[in-house]
């Protein structure tokens, strides 16, 4: 029994060798698919035979030690809560990320500070850091990952810090943008959706921000209202919505619209004749609603591009400058 509970013993490259009758250094060089070592086909052959039938996974770190960077590209967990837009954006960066030999990984820590962050970010010793949520990445934050030997940190914010390749992506007036047109339909009182669902708020307050400081240069209101992505969450709000006053709401997303929208209809309230709907994302189901959904597209860089930016950044620690995402008003049927 106690020798059925001992642990096996790791496969090596050495097994690998061994078991296909090659050297190390041959296992080594099928295996990272080495291209400047030619090893004929039929020996390539007998090491992948090998390597799957023990069962051999490469060991990373060491792979990183010998190639002198490691091939991870860091990401913050809070972009897995995102809705389907950026979803769909970031499957299509991983992919992209792989073609350049890349492996993707999300850091789901919670931090207090930038530097915190940095530093648990750091002790993976990825080759690149890329934030979707790049506003909190300070100066000092990026000086701790440089110094750990992070070669490229890409953030989107809206504004630059030092030794970070940003590329614009301003929250704030994503907001401004869904407010100027509810205020220009007439709207008075606005409500801004703040999503209950952890990780959104780094996006949502910035939303609400840009909304508070178009009303302030006007004599509308901006009130922020709190809802989850559940159908129990928008049918209560929808149900406290006449007591509210609120004649205008910008949504958040497109799903969220969606969701509220359908919510308020059940209610007995007028899309838009009692309140206009915005949301963003310029989802395709946005077209489809009754009425068709009012939104703010975001037009994201090609994920092809940002891999290029973070391998050339990684390569030579330069990459040229990009556009940022410029957020544009798709005027529909529901304000």
């Amino acid at each position: 029994m106690a020798e059925e509970l001992t642990a096996r013993a790791a496969v090596t490259s050495a097994d690998v060798a061994r078991l296909a009758g090659v050297s190390r250094a041959t296992v080594s060089f099928v295996l990272n698919d080495t291209q400047a070592h030619r090893v004929s086909d039929s020996t390539r052959a007998r090491v992948l035979a090998a390597a799957d039938q023990l069962g051999y996974v490469p060991h990373a770190a060491a792979r990183s030690l010998r190639a002198g960077r490691s091939n991870l590209v860091l990401m913050p967990a809070s972009v897995s809560a995102v809705g389907r837009l950026v979803s769909a954006w970031l499957d299509d960066l991983h992919s992209e990320l792989e073609r350049h030999g890349y492996t993707t990984v999300l850091h789901a820590g919670r931090f207090p500070d930038a530097v915190g962050a940095a530093r648990a970010w750091a002790e993976l010793r990825p080759a690149a850091v890329v934030a979707l949520d790049g506003d909190g990445l300070t100066a000092e934050a990026a000086g701790v990952l440089r110094r750990a030997g992070v070669r490229a940190t890409v953030a989107f914010a809206a504004r630059p810090a030092e030794g970070v390749y940003t590329i614009a992506f301003d929250h704030a007036r994503i907001g401004a943008i869904a407010a100027e047109h509810l205020i220009s339909r007439g709207r008075t009182t606005i409500g801004v959706v703040m999503p209950k669902e952890r990780g959104l708020d780094t996006f949502a307050r910035p939303r609400l921000a840009g909304a508070e400081g178009v009303a302030a240069r006007s004599r509308a209101s901006v009130r922020a209202v709190e809802m989850a992505y559940t159908r129990e969450s928008a049918a209560e709000l929808a149900a406290r919505w006449r007591e509210s006053g609120l004649d205008g709401v910008f949504a958040y997303n497109d799903e969220y619209a969606a969701l509220l929208m359908r919510a308020l209809q059940g209610e007995g309230i007028s899309v838009p004749e009692d309140v206009a709907v915005v949301g963003c994302d310029d989802l395709v189901v946005a077209a489809l609603e009754r009425p068709a959904l009012t939104t703010v597209r975001l037009d994201l860089p090609a994920p092809a591009r940002i891999a290029d930016i973070v391998h050339e950044l990684v390569g030579t620690g330069k990459a040229p400058e990009m556009p940022g995402v410029e957020p544009i008003l798709i005027h529909r049927q529901s304000s």
